[in-house]
């Protein structure tokens, strides 16, 4: 008497493994958006699915989700005790987090001409001239006192040769007043 064996569902018809795939994938979209503790919630049903390679995976996310949760979010009381602290990132040279610090900053104050000063010293300090001299021009706008800051700004260094910037911090007497009146055709 032959035994009659019925055909094992390929991994990819499996529902338990369709549904372990759909909860990784929405684990990790919720890890993008920094919901660490949804993350989590989506990544632990996984772990009871079909796919050894896949649980393993969703465990190291799990750890990395409980990493997260345990590292107390930033409470700032004021935009300059958040400057501040983002400014000790970019001394410590951790530029990427002082990045996200000052962007973070700048959506709450989008006129504050420190933020700007803050990105424009980053944007020298990580070779990004253009984005440098941009963002210096902006913050001298709103604030004109900001060009002495910056001539003895050691974070502006590697522009110190550019013409640009020279420009920029030294304009020529008489740029910023109004234009003279034309003289009448008379």
């Amino acid at each position: 008497m032959a035994l009659k064996l019925t055909p094992k569902k390929p991994a990819a018809e499996d529902p338990r493994h369709i549904q372990a795939v759909q909860s990784y994938e929405s684990g990790l979209r919720a890890m993008q958006e920094r919901k660490f503790e949804k993350a989590k919630g989506h990544l632990q049903k996984v772990l009871g699915g079909p796919n050894k390679s896949l649980v393993d995976r969703a465990q190291v996310y799990i750890l990395t989700c409980d990493k997260h949760l345990e590292t107390p979010t930033l409470q700032f009381k004021t935009p300059e005790e958040h400057y501040d602290y983002a400014v000790s990132l970019i001394n410590s040279g951790d530029y990427v987090t002082a990045r996200e610090q000052l962007d973070k900053l700048l959506k709450q104050n989008p006129k504050a001409e420190y933020v700007l000063y803050g990105l424009a010293a980053l944007h020298c300090l990580t070779g990004h001239v253009e984005e440098s001299l941009k963002t210096l021009n902006e913050a001298i706008q709103i604030k004109p006192a900001l060009r002495f800051q910056a001539r003895n700004d050691g974070d502006f260094q590697n522009l110190a040769e550019d013409p640009r910037f020279t420009e920029l911090l030294y304009p020529d007497p008489g740029v910023e007043s109004e234009p003279p009146e034309e003289a009448s055709a008379y």
